[in-house]
């Protein structure tokens, strides 16, 4: 048995200037600025979200500009394989830390590992 929800809305920012996008966003969802730099290496800008709401980050990319979701679980393998066996595929394992993958429908996603310390209420279960 598993668990996983919706984690995060990533807005993928083809940009230099990753500080303008996040204040573009900040001001037009109305949700504070928590880190021009969330992980210190320029490519992750974070929103300030409630803890029951998904977590909103800017990531600065080569590709063009678009917005795709996070799956976060407890226990990444057995998810990435149920979503398999609802036909999505797997693209990339990036830093052995997640899995890009690809929607039946070709929207990529990622599924990540727990991103904040309280997991519920809102999980599914698997099993």
């Amino acid at each position: 048995m598993h668990h996983s929800r919706l984690s995060t809305l990533v807005f993928d920012c083809r940009t230099a200037d990753l500080k303008q996008a996040a204040d573009f966003w900040s001001q037009a969802l109305g949700k504070p600025v928590v880190s021009y730099d969330q992980d210190g290496d320029g490519k992750y800008a974070e929103l300030a979200t409630l803890a029951d709401e998904p977590i909103i980050l800017l990531q600065r990319v080569d590709h063009d500009s678009r917005v795709h979701l996070d799956i976060e679980t407890d226990d990444l393998e057995a998810e990435a394989k149920r979503l398999e066996s609802l036909g999505a595929r797997r693209i990339d394992l990036v830093r052995g830390r997640w899995w890009v993958m690809e929607a039946p429908s070709g929207q990529r996603f990622c599924v990540v590992q727990k991103q904040r310390e309280a997991f519920g209420p809102h999980l599914n279960r698997w099993e």
